[in-house]
């Protein structure tokens, strides 16, 4: 079974609105992640396992493959 997962999310910065696209690791969540534009760092929300769960437009990989993730 070939399961096709998603690595780029674009994170948008909920202090200023800046956004980014950016790659996702595939073997461990990203817990902090710091803003290029105000420097704001980034965590995420409670009840999410990594800033692309919270602010990106696609979930983490391991989430995308219905898996547990590195919080859970």
């Amino acid at each position: 079974m070939n399961e096709t997962i998603i690595t780029m999310s674009e994170l948008t910065c909920p202090s200023c609105g800046f956004k980014k696209l950016e790659e996702m690791p595939t073997d461990a969540c990203q817990y902090f992640y710091e803003c290029e534009n105000c420097k704001t760092l980034l965590k995420p929300k409670p009840g999410d396992c990594c800033v692309f769960c919270s602010y990106g437009t696609v979930k983490c990989p391991p989430m995308q493959l219905q898996k547990s993730c590195c919080a859970s």
